[in-house]
């Protein structure tokens, strides 16, 4: 007990000193022309790391590695968001921390009961259908966002976590199969499978092709559980098949892709510097006047590039903080999604869920960094935690929550276990008031 106090204060401590370090750096070597505003943002982080940590200890649960590092990670991404263009605070990245935080504890609170999750699958399937619905009668032409006045929301970022859960299953749902033609698939693999050609022939008509492959990956590590899971007989005619189907799939994704897909394939962004391949150009440029440790927070001039702080933040915190500090903020995310091999799920359902969400984050990092880097074409997608949106920040935060739940996951006889002590707890306490009363 002793030594989990001491880890947990330690932890705090740690976490204090981060954030102190940072905003030391961004007196010393930032442009603070105004220390009101430097004051504004030392108190916005300071503030949300104290409140944070107050209401974490208001309950008790098995694990609190990953609400350490999820504050600790989102308190540097608004350091990083409100030093581009100079100090100030960025009060609207602020909210959606703070909705990030809201989101992992939603998240936490609803899967962790695998079993609960299981029975009332059908609810997700629901909620995916009306986000298809939304996006597409309720986007602006194809752009995949709802307006609403000052406030934008993007449903596809909601469909990430809802895809996960569908692709989770338990031992139970994979053994119950059905014979199509020649072959046996359980039923709820069948679904999975109709659940994914909507999810991608959605994507394609909405020309965010640059999801795809966080989707995919999705996907495909579904289906690699699924073959792979305890006991299971896998049919290489399956395998052989799906192998064939994905190369195909790839050879017409290549060939029939959007003209402005080829361009992103073919482009040669230093001949076209000011045309399709000025992001990139810029972005290359910003990360090689940062050097190893930056021109300091809001000297860069990135900020004045189109999607600086979403789609090439990367190279935009290159630039001011320098390629250490990037790769530090980019090794404690992966950090955190290892920690799942630290603390493993207790149940397959989870262990599925898990993957799920690591291949997700992965994918997505990955074509950000890459793309911003120029290593791979650029896809627009956003750096999970470090680029601004509130869609984004929140279904990223409802993902570690998913992690949280898989590490300290809720049984069916826990819960009833806890209904007892509260009959027992409501039973001692009327006891206790007619005792009073005869007194």
């Amino acid at each position: 007990m002793y030594k989990n106090k001491l880890s947990y204060s330690g932890t705090v401590i740690l976490l204090f000193l981060t954030h102190l370090t940072m905003l030391g750096l961004v007196f010393i070597r930032g442009s603070v022309v105004a220390p009101l505003d430097f004051l504004k943002l030392a108190g916005a982080v300071i503030g949300l790391d104290i409140i944070y940590l107050l209401i974490t200890l208001a309950y008790k649960q098995m694990t609190y590695t990953l609400d350490f590092m999820l504050l600790g990670i989102l308190n540097i991404s608004l350091i990083f968001q409100s030093c581009f263009g100079g100090i100030h605070l960025s009060v609207k990245h602020l909210i959606s921390c703070v909705m990030c935080l809201a989101a992992c504890e939603a998240g936490f609170l609803l899967t962790r009961n695998h079993e609960w999750i299981r029975k009332n699958k059908k609810y997700i399937y629901i909620l995916i259908l009306l986000l298809f619905i939304s996006i597409i009668f309720f986007t602006d032409n194809q752009k995949k966002w709802i307006t609403i006045g000052s406030f934008s929301i993007q449903p596809s970022e909601f469909i990430k976590p809802c895809f996960i859960l569908v692709c989770a299953a338990s031992i139970v749902e994979l053994h119950e199969k059905l014979k199509i033609g020649f072959f046996y698939l359980s039923k709820d693999s069948l679904i999975l499978c109709i659940v994914a050609l909507f999810i991608f022939a959605l994507q394609w008509w909405c020309h965010d092709l640059g999801s795809l492959p966080t989707f995919g990956m999705i996907f495909l590590c579904a289906l690699f559980c699924r073959f792979c899971y305890p006991k299971a007989k896998i049919s290489k005619r399956i395998v052989a098949i799906a192998c064939i189907a994905g190369i195909l799939i790839l050879i017409a994704a290549w060939n029939f892709a959007p003209e402005y897909v080829q361009k992103r394939l073919h482009v040669d962004i230093w001949a076209d510097r000011y045309g399709d391949g000025y992001q990139q150009c810029e972005a290359l440029i910003g990360i090689a006047k940062g050097g190893w440790l930056g021109v300091g927070a809001g000297n860069g001039s990135l900020y004045k590039i189109f999607a600086h702080d979403s789609d090439i933040v990367f190279a935009t915190i290159c630039e001011e903080w320098g390629l250490l500090y990037a790769s530090l903020s980019v090794l404690l995310i992966l950090i955190m999604l290892m920690t799942v091999l630290m603390n493993p799920p207790k149940n397959y359902y989870h262990a599925m869920m898990t993957a799920g969400v690591t291949a997700a984050f992965l994918m997505q990092m990955s074509l950000n960094i890459f793309g911003s880097c120029n290593l791979i074409p650029f896809t627009g997608v956003t750096l999970p935690f470090l680029s601004t949106g509130g869609s984004s920040m929140m279904a990223c935060g409802f993902l570690v929550g998913m992690l949280k739940a898989g590490q300290s996951p809720l049984f069916q006889h826990e819960v009833m276990k806890r209904k007892k002590q509260k009959q027992k707890q409501k039973a001692a306490k009327a006891a206790q008031k007619s005792r009073r009363v005869n007194t």
